[in-house]
């Protein structure tokens, strides 16, 4: 997702644009892994003095109610990235750094056919590690 179409999105379901909510956006975007609210807070620590852990996740659920990003826990942390637009896809995620790689293999074929009887709402796939920098 680019920094214009999640700024479209928070405007066309009636919230205010800030360049705070650019900014953490644009932070989202630049990065491409996942980030914890302290990292945030650091990044942008010089051009908004101040800036609250509330405030930070205040906008950090409202993106991703708006599925502006996707969530994740790692070691009881929660952890926010960029949601992907493109094709339905699975990720691996680096528990050092956050990178994500996309799995383009899904197992609900066979989760389905394990399961026949069941009503299957949504699903996530996750697989945890670490990428060849953090090995």
């Amino acid at each position: 997702m680019k920094v214009e179409e999640a700024i479209q999105i928070l405007k066309n379901d009636g919230h205010k644009f800030t360049n705070k909510r650019k900014d953490i956006i644009s932070l989202f975007v630049n990065e491409d892994k996942y980030i914890t609210a302290k990292y945030i807070q650091e990044a942008l620590k010089d051009n908004y003095t101040g800036l609250s852990f509330d405030t930070i996740y205040r906008n950090l659920y409202l993106f991703k109610d708006l599925n502006i990003i996707e969530a994740t826990e790692i070691d009881g942390e929660m952890k926010f990235r960029i949601a992907c637009q493109s094709h339905h896809h699975h990720h691996f995620i680096c528990e050092s750094c956050g990178t994500t790689k996309v799995i383009d293999i899904c197992p609900m074929d066979s989760i389905k056919q394990q399961l026949p009887n069941v009503e299957i709402g949504s699903h996530k796939l996750e697989v945890y590690g670490k990428c060849e920098l953090c090995k």
